[in-house]
């Protein structure tokens, strides 16, 4: 795992030393061992490198026999042995034991194509000198990131937008289509970033550009969920175990200490029992909660707040397989970490669990470099609540109870709009009750809607706008769906948005800010393509979630944790923001702050955090979006 970055000059002028060595070091978190460049006239790339396979002779950029092709990788190829042995047997020489070099050889094999023999997570740029062209590309998932910027003579890429923007040729100039997607959905989908002059290159793409500065973009690979496997259920939870024990196993591969992130929910429990399977060591495991009280900074021994602590379960699997355990209880000090997590992620985004994933990797980082964790099951095997809610709502009955829940009001009478308690639950349930399908999960994805963003902007941003429906974006993704019923539907659009997009940007900030490395078996390509071939009713069979997952693993995991529902990795922020980080919050978005950026209307901000405040509305996920904003525009603007 590492941060690489470049760039290429279209009039052949020389690409300055001194450059490319201060964009490695806008990254060195990501890759804290070593740095490497390669320089030829116009084109220079560079690396910073957390070594993990091969750490006496791995470091790059690598090369092919007659250096004609050279090549920096930011993540790892779980397939290379068997690649390197076929290669081998067809004639070429190796000088590392290095994932990467295989990468070089296979593209003097098939070219581009080479991109589909990967299995793993990757972004890679590849010189290759005798054609002049230069590849960048990023695995299926889109779990390692890559960002660019053209401009009529140059490109440039790196792992994070610090690195662009130690060019001078790229500008801080905010992209308001940009701004208007974070507002919708809480983080900004690829192509687009926040600057008009860097863009995000999608997942399972590449972009070819020559010498003389002709670009093309395209995608090499995409999920289908219409063909269905005709297989028992027995079948269908054999080649389920099958695939994730050998997507497990073949990432455990590691000549650096490895562990896993331990939440307790099932899928992170399934990957520690096929770890432990697999390892004639005791597995290093890691998990996190959060105190109820003892102040606002970093500690441990605190009791953890229940409602958002999964300790108990963490510790039932760690004992279940005899694991290495390491637990630890949270006070977040978020005055001080949030302004450092806004830098980290170069552009806004409000995944509130962007903090306890920040500190449970800053935590395993002390003991391990590798953690494997569970990332992917959900999306794979129907395992978030809203797949039973739109089922629920197909149901015609239900529908009508709906609506007069709705109009009644009734979560509005009984009491605080606690985000876990039952009433907001059902008013949030209530709220989409005549809604199509499509529409019912846009709203449930969506940080402020079109009307309140209206409200929410500046005269000038809304008329530069113009008719702009960020709400297109998941709509056309969940309507245009390689799927053939609802729960297919939202299953190929999570994989397509909320996961590339929002949770694995998360995971890639906050392990790397850490120079931690974190592996997804479930996000393995091999199983994803077998799980998509199940059909729907097997994944939620009733109301059961991830049934046939449950199924495959009864024999695996406890009882306790396959019946238990599931929590989320998230924070307390609604209280919060009514308690500890109330100041905070005020001053952080006073009407002075928001006037002086320009983009939002004062008022309406204090009435946001006035009605959240009262107690009666629960605004916390759409203060923590604001309240990151004004953050980022503090590091990233001022």
């Amino acid at each position: 795992m590492c941060g690489i970055c470049g760039r290429i000059n279209f009039s052949n002028t020389p690409v300055p030393d001194d450059l490319i060595h201060r964009m490695c070091q806008t990254i060195v978190h990501r890759g804290p061992d070593s740095e490497g460049v390669y320089i030829q006239q116009s084109v220079a790339m560079g690396i910073r490198r957390l070594a993990i396979i091969d750490l006496q002779t791995g470091d790059q950029p690598i090369h092919n026999e007659d250096k004609s092709i050279w090549l920096v990788l930011n993540g790892e190829i779980y397939n290379f042995q068997p690649l390197r042995e076929e290669l081998l047997r067809k004639g070429h020489s190796f000088y590392t034991k290095t994932d990467t070099e295989v990468i070089v050889h296979l593209y003097e094999e098939y070219g581009v194509e080479c991109l589909k023999h990967l299995r793993g997570m990757f972004a890679l740029a590849l010189w290759d000198n005798n054609k002049g062209q230069l590849l960048l590309a990023r695995d299926r998932m889109g779990k390692k990131p890559l960002y660019y910027a053209q401009t009529d003579k140059h490109l440039i890429f790196g792992s994070e937008m610090k690195s662009l923007l130690i060019n001078p040729e790229v500008k801080k100039e905010i992209d308001l289509e940009a701004l208007d997607y974070y507002l919708t959905y809480y983080y900004i989908p690829s192509p687009l970033s926040i600057f008009k002059g860097i863009r995000k290159l999608p997942p399972a793409s590449f972009l070819l550009c020559s010498a003389g500065g002709n670009i093309k973009i395209e995608r090499y690979w995409q999920m289908d969920y219409r063909e269905k496997h005709s297989l028992s259920r027995e079948e269908y939870q054999r080649r389920i175990m099958e695939l994730l024990e050998e997507a497990t196993r073949i990432r455990m591969i590691s000549d650096v200490p490895l562990g896993a992130l331990l939440s307790g929910g099932i899928d992170s429990s399934a990957v520690v029992g096929l770890m432990a399977r697999n390892s004639y060591k005791p597995i290093k495991t890691f998990s996190i909660g959060f105190s109820t009280g003892g102040g606002f900074a970093y500690g441990g021994g605190e009791r953890e707040d229940p409602d958002y602590s999964e300790l108990k379960y963490a510790k039932l699997v760690a004992e279940r397989f005899k694991t290495e355990h390491h637990e630890f209880t949270v006070t977040p000090d978020v005055v001080k970490t949030l302004p450092d997590l806004a830098w980290h992620y170069g552009e806004p985004y409000a995944d509130s669990s962007m903090l306890p994933s920040y500190y449970v990797a800053r935590e395993t980082r002390k003991h391990v470099t590798v953690a494997l964790n569970g990332d992917g099951g959900d999306e794979n095997f129907a395992g978030y609540p809203r797949y039973q809610a739109q089922k629920l709502m197909s149901l015609p009955l239900v529908r009508i109870l709906s609506r007069i829940a709705n109009i009644l009001t009734l979560p509005n009478v009984f009491g605080t709009a606690d985000p876990k308690s039952f009433f907001t639950r059902l008013k949030r349930f209530t709220a989409v009750a005549g809604l199509p399908p499509d529409r019912r999960y846009l709203v449930w994805q969506l940080c402020f809607n079109y009307a309140s963003r209206q409200q929410l902007y500046q005269p000038w941003v809304k008329e530069k706008l113009g008719q702009a429906m960020p709400e297109n974006y998941l709509l056309g993704i969940y309507n245009n769906a390689k799927a053939n019923n609802h729960l297919d539907r939202m299953l190929y659009t999570d994989v397509n948005a909320y996961l590339p997009e929002d949770l694995l940007v998360k995971m890639d900030i906050a392990t790397m800010a850490n120079s931690l490395e974190a592996r997804s078996p479930f996000l393995d390509h091999k199983l994803m393509e077998f799980s998509a071939g199940i059909p729907a009713n097997l994944k939620l069979k009733g109301f059961t979630l991830k049934y046939i997952l449950k199924q495959s693993l009864k024999d695996l995991l406890p009882e306790e944790i396959l019946m238990r529902g599931k929590m989320g990795f998230g924070v307390p922020i609604s209280r919060w923001f009514r308690n500890e980080l109330k100041s905070y919050l005020q001053e952080t978005l006073s009407p002075e702050s928001i006037k002086k950026r320009g983009y939002l209307n004062p008022g309406v901000v204090q009435n946001v955090i006035n009605e959240h405040l009262s107690g009666r509305v629960d605004h916390g996920a759409r203060l923590w979006a604001l309240l990151v904003l004004e953050l980022w525009f503090n590091k990233y603007v001022d």
